[in-house]
């Protein structure tokens, strides 16, 4: 039961934003004026639909943006298998998972932007679509549109959850109202023990601990001729990469190149930035010190290239492919590292900073197989890269181990075994 005091805040929150709501307009307008909306798809951010609505069940399975959406397709994959006259709706928020959500769904899903939380377009998203599931992935919670679909008497089930120790501070202050909004969901699923007691400490009702499904999950896509092309102009030079970098992290890459470069002749060094649109800053930034070569300009490493600038989007699969080390950016400045899962799939070694919050557990269970290593400080970079691209043994034996520990499919197993109440009853609402 809810306390009247969360009751008030969610209550004021409802009443405020129904009162913005003229103002949503603005808002997206000039988030469209920053490249962060689908000007052909800004309708669907009101709540108005992009496609007519397939007969049969829906599954609205909500992920905030790339890599919680990613981590969801082994469930919609899953679904359609065991529910093949289902159709799964796949919601984000941001133009990037848009895209490659619109690229990655299988046939039995579909992907939708989110509605903004205003009660009138969350309103008109649910009136439409009707779902008769809703699965919300990780942390992202929207007071309207979990009361929306809490008042249509929708299960709803939180997917893969995830709380940092910032998040859970900042709940704590706001504990009723974090228990009023957890109390919306049928059944949490967290990732680890640490999570589930803090989804509990907060005033989640039923909490199961199924594992990370992050660990489950296909090796990313690539271009077999991009990654050709690339591998014939490299030749058999050595190669380490900087995997979705930001600001500031590219700057240490460049000065480890150097360091390396010293004592591994013709060393080539891939900064692959986590923003691609900083592609020209970086170089700008580097060409003074280095010979440097950008791919968005359509430009391969030439034999003297020392840093290549793989400043475009989608092509990581292809990256990870071409290098045997990959090291992760958003672990030397203070953001929480990126998903090292992606390289490790590859059978790629992992190495990161010690800025790793946001995926600490997935790094705990690569460590420990020996597949990645957490340095304890930045400067620690040019001596561990270094050993590990002058000894190509250690570096084949932690990309095996890496692949081994990031193929596991039991989140995934247990997850379904925990979704089985709720998927039956969708087994018996689609008919035969």
């Amino acid at each position: 039961m809810t306390s009247q005091g969360g009751s008030k805040i969610l209550s004021a929150y409802r009443t405020a934003t129904s009162f913005a709501e003229p103002l949503v307009g603005s808002l997206l307008r000039r988030r469209l004026a920053r490249g962060k909306e689908d000007a052909d798809r800004l309708p669907e951010r009101f709540g108005r639909p992009g496609r007519v609505r397939p007969k049969g069940p829906i599954v609205w399975i909500h992920a905030a943006s790339v890599g919680e959406s990613i981590s969801i397709l082994p469930i919609v994959n899953e679904l359609g298998r065991l529910l093949p006259n289902t159709t799964v709706l796949s919601t984000t928020g941001t133009v990037t998972s848009g895209r490659v959500m619109g690229e990655r769904l299988p046939r039995n899903a579909f992907h939708q932007f989110v509605p903004v939380d205003t009660p009138s377009a969350v309103r008109a998203f649910l009136d439409y679509w009707q779902p008769s599931l809703a699965l919300w992935v990780e942390s992202e919670l929207w007071p309207n549109l979990l009361h929306e679909t809490k008042l249509r008497q929708i299960p709803i089930v939180l997917l893969n959850a995830r709380m940092s120790d910032r998040s859970f501070r900042r709940w704590r202050r706001a504990k009723v109202m974090a228990a009023e909004l957890l109390g919306t969901f049928d059944l949490c699923l967290a990732q680890d023990d640490d999570v589930a007691a803090k989804l509990e400490a907060l005033g989640a009702q039923h909490v199961e601990i199924p594992g990370n499904l992050k660990l489950v999950g296909e090796p990313l896509p690539f271009d077999a001729d991009a990654l050709a092309e690339l591998q014939s102009a490299v030749g058999g030079r050595p190669v380490w990469l900087l995997a979705s970098s930001h600001d500031g992290e590219e700057q240490l890459g460049a000065f480890t190149h150097r360091d390396l470069a010293a004592h591994i002749p013709h060393l080539l060094t891939v900064i692959v930035p986590r923003h691609p649109q900083r592609g020209p800053q970086i170089a700008a930034s580097l060409e003074p010190l280095f010979r440097v070569a950008r791919r968005s300009k359509g430009e391969l490493p030439g034999r003297d290239t020392e840093i290549y600038i793989a400043d475009t989007l989608g092509e990581l699969g292809v990256f990870y492919r071409l290098s045997p080390l990959a090291v992760m950016g958003g672990s030397f400045v203070p953001h929480g590292g990126q998903n090292p899962l992606e390289p490790a799939r590859l059978g790629v070694a992992v190495m990161s900073g010690p800025h790793i919050g946001n995926f600490r557990d997935i790094y705990r269970v690569l460590a420990a197989s020996g597949g990645a290593e957490v340095l304890a400080s930045n400067d620690q970079l040019t001596q561990r890269a270094g050993q590990l691209l002058t000894d190509g043994l250690e570096l084949q034996k932690r990309g095996l181990a890496a692949a081994k520990a990031a193929g596991t499919k039991a989140p995934l197993v247990r997850t379904f075994e925990l979704l089985a109440p709720y998927l039956r009853n969708l087994h018996a609402s689609a008919g035969p």
